[in-house]
């Protein structure tokens, strides 16, 4: 949902370019208590991985594209702070280098992809792990149907920045219901994509999955035949 330049106005573009700002900032101090020497090189792969993905995308509406965010991956990847910096380089490499989405509206893109897909898939993903079993299992669906809601979450978010400074002549309906319809379509890939990535990681490492920390936390340490074992 790359947004271009002159499709809000420059009040909108200036508001939303302010609200990034403060979000990169809040991020960069929390993703501090996230990363570590073995959890920042997951931050490199996760961000190459949502480049690439969000390479691919197709028209939705006048000058504007759908394609998977990967906000809700980056968030259990590696923690939500961390999430939000590395969609808003993605997004900074995309506008700069190969003109997907407008300089001018860079603050409204990082706005609905790196903190609104981020924080409502984040959110969504916690309030669902917190009513499936406490196990390294559970946390493969919690993220899909986070990743699932964060996609027409943001697109709702671009419709309300278009009613209050949209500059193109959309009707208002027909708008919602392109951007509705079609970023439920792709939340449906972004929850798949974002299942299998988490449930292949979580099987293998699982101590690098940032959303699997507090249910390992809470394992307890037993003692079989002298050997320590996590329960």
């Amino acid at each position: 949902m790359h947004v271009p330049d002159g499709f809000l106005d420059a009040q909108t573009s200036l508001a939303t370019g302010v609200v990034a700002a403060g979000a990169v900032a809040v991020a960069l101090r929390g993703a501090r208590r996230e990363l570590d020497d073995r959890t920042a090189p997951m931050a490199g792969l996760v961000a190459a991985f949502v480049f690439a993905a969000q390479m691919l995308n197709f028209p939705v509406a006048v000058g504007t594209s759908g394609h998977l965010l990967g906000g809700t991956l980056a968030a259990v990847l590696v923690g939500p702070y961390t999430a939000v910096l590395c969609i808003s380089v993605v997004l900074l490499v995309q506008s700069l280098m190969f003109a997907d989405g407008g300089v001018t509206a860079l603050g409204t893109n990082v706005t609905l992809m790196a903190l609104v897909g981020v924080v409502v898939g984040w959110l969504v993903f916690r309030l669902v792990q917190a009513v499936l079993p406490r196990t390294v299992a559970s946390v493969t669906p919690a993220a899909a149907i986070g990743a699932f809601v964060s996609v027409p979450a943001a697109a709702l978010g671009f419709v309300g920045l278009y009613l209050v400074g949209g500059t193109v002549d959309l009707p208002t309906g027909a708008l919602t219901v392109s951007m509705l319809g079609w970023h439920t379509l792709i939340g449906i890939g972004e929850a798949v994509i974002t299942a299998l990535t988490v449930g292949a990681v979580s099987a293998v490492r699982p101590d690098l999955v940032h959303g699997a920390r507090h249910v390992l936390e809470a394992r307890e340490l037993v003692v079989r035949d002298g050997i320590e074992e996590q329960a």
